[in-house]
């Protein structure tokens, strides 16, 4: 879309912005059922590349500090956020901003619950496909089991908290992501759109925030290596299956509902609902 007006700074000022955003919501409502799955599996796919990216960098990381080799990892784990903006996925941490229609009433609710439902189940699909095929692949087996472990590790140290500090971690995740595809919207180019993913998806990564979408493929992936893992793989990293008995489909699907609700507040409440009403909100 061409702003008119645009001033000379180059950039799309905060007002266009939030315009371009409401724009974008209603267009992801109102696509066919069927293109917002495919869409929404495509997302999957990208967001579980950045987890393989980041997996494989975390491997034999505890070498290095630990805010240096986190923020390694978040800067990879940006290729995700670059993957959706770019080609145009349906991811459904982003989709919480759909509120924003809501508020302009332009959306009914019962449109953003279906979107959100499409698109949920898309990339969850897309996440477990890629896991399936990272496993099959034998990848997880990379760095003489060191990947493997590094999947496992990071799976443990998610599913370590209780439901409430769950919930906050998924409230703080999505305010970044949101506020990230915000940021997008105000480049004109694609190497300034891709600049505008990094540093929000890294902080949220170094701080240990939780991504719904992330989820499904970090703690699948995590759960399947232990899974299909022989005896020579656990002699290889020196640990056995019951060092990783929190990591559970029960334990999976226990982090996931928390993370998910605070993602909704995260980026459709805190990040669409403020930006209807400092810049959409029809003033009386």
């Amino acid at each position: 879309m061409q702003v008119q007006n645009m001033p000379n700074y180059g950039a799309v000022p905060p007002a266009e912005m939030a315009k371009l955003a409401e724009q974008a919501v209603i267009g992801k409502a109102k696509k066919h059922p069927e293109i917002t799955m495919i869409l929404a599996i495509m997302a999957g796919i990208f967001i579980a590349i950045a987890g393989m990216f980041y997996t494989v960098v975390m491997a034999g990381a505890q070498s290095m500090p630990y805010g240096m080799s986190k923020l390694v990892g978040g800067i990879v784990f940006s290729t995700g956020l670059m993957l959706v903006v770019l080609c145009g996925a349906e991811l459904f941490t982003s989709s919480t901003l759909l509120l924003m229609g809501k508020a302009t009433g332009k959306l009914k609710f019962r449109n953003i619950v279906k979107n959100w439902g499409l698109v949920y189940v898309g990339n969850f699909i897309g996440s477990i496909l890629f896991a399936l095929l990272i496993i099959g692949g034998g990848v997880w087996e990379g760095g003489n089991g060191q990947v493997g472990l590094s999947a496992m590790y990071i799976a443990k140290a998610k599913l370590g908290y209780p439901f409430f500090q769950a919930l906050i971690l998924g409230i703080l995740c999505n305010l970044l992501v949101c506020l990230c595809y915000w940021m997008t919207l105000s480049a004109r180019t694609a190497a300034g759109k891709m600049m505008a993913c990094i540093l929000p998806v890294a902080a949220f990564v170094v701080a240990g925030f939780e991504h719904s979408v992330a989820n499904m493929y970090l703690l699948p992936v995590g759960y399947m290596v232990k899974t299909v893992a022989g005896p020579e793989f656990w002699q290889a990293i020196g640990y056995t299956a019951a060092d990783f008995d929190m990591i559970s489909l029960g334990n999976i699907l226990m982090n996931l509902l928390p993370v998910t609700i605070g993602n909704i507040i995260g980026g459709g409440v805190m990040v669409g609902l403020s930006k209807w009403f400092v810049h959409l909100r029809v003033k009386g």
